[in-house]
């Protein structure tokens, strides 16, 4: 429809009259159609205002997590997922090199001196001020040796036997046996304490 001519007067088309009655009288069911309709356009604007907003703020937090990259978010998450599976595989290997140096430590550590006593008496009975020696050094298999260092005014003698799981070689004297006994028993009051 086109708009018609104008009046005589130089007043608005006739046509445009009739529309701005009908809008004009708020009271009729034009005008409340269109204060509502107007109300919806301004709500529904203001609607997609804030979306765009929220947009704009989900937008930025992406770029912040994902970078300035071409990559969507399930892109990501799968390259995360990669990264997270060679971590895992790192990390499983790393305690598995761990184990085996703990495991070499330790077996290390049993050979180490774990039990050792000293035991000083006179051998010849001469008073001479307790110069003989008998020292047992054993490790936590409770193998290992005792040292015999027997003096005399004269001469001095240095015996050695081995010791293996807690049983001598040979024949040991009773100074030895103490030796080792208290090298046990000096464990057994660290272990109480």
């Amino acid at each position: 429809m086109g708009v018609r001519a104008a009046r005589a007067g130089g007043g608005p088309p006739i046509y445009a009259d009739r529309i701005l009655s009908a809008v004009h009288n708020l009271t009729s069911t034009a005008g409340i159609v269109a204060l509502a309709a107007g109300a919806c356009a301004l709500l529904a604007l203001l609607f997609c205002a804030v979306l765009g907003l929220k947009l704009r703020r989900v937008r930025a937090a992406q770029r912040m997590v994902l970078g300035d990259g071409e990559q969507d978010l399930v892109a990501h998450a799968a390259s995360i997922q990669q990264q997270f599976e060679a971590l895992y595989g790192y990390v499983q290997d790393a305690a598995e090199r761990l184990d085996n140096r703990m495991e070499l430590a330790e077996r290390r550590l049993d050979r180490a001196v774990a039990y050792r006593a000293l035991i000083r008496y006179d051998a010849y009975g001469e008073m001479s001020g307790r110069q003989s020696t008998s020292i047992a050094l054993l490790d936590a298999n409770r193998s290992g040796l005792i040292l015999s260092s027997i003096h005399h005014r004269d001469q001095a003698r240095l015996y050695a036997k081995e010791v293996l799981e807690g049983k001598p070689e040979l024949e040991l004297s009773p100074e030895e046996d103490e030796a080792i006994r208290r090298a046990f028993e000096a464990d057994g009051r660290q272990q109480s304490s």
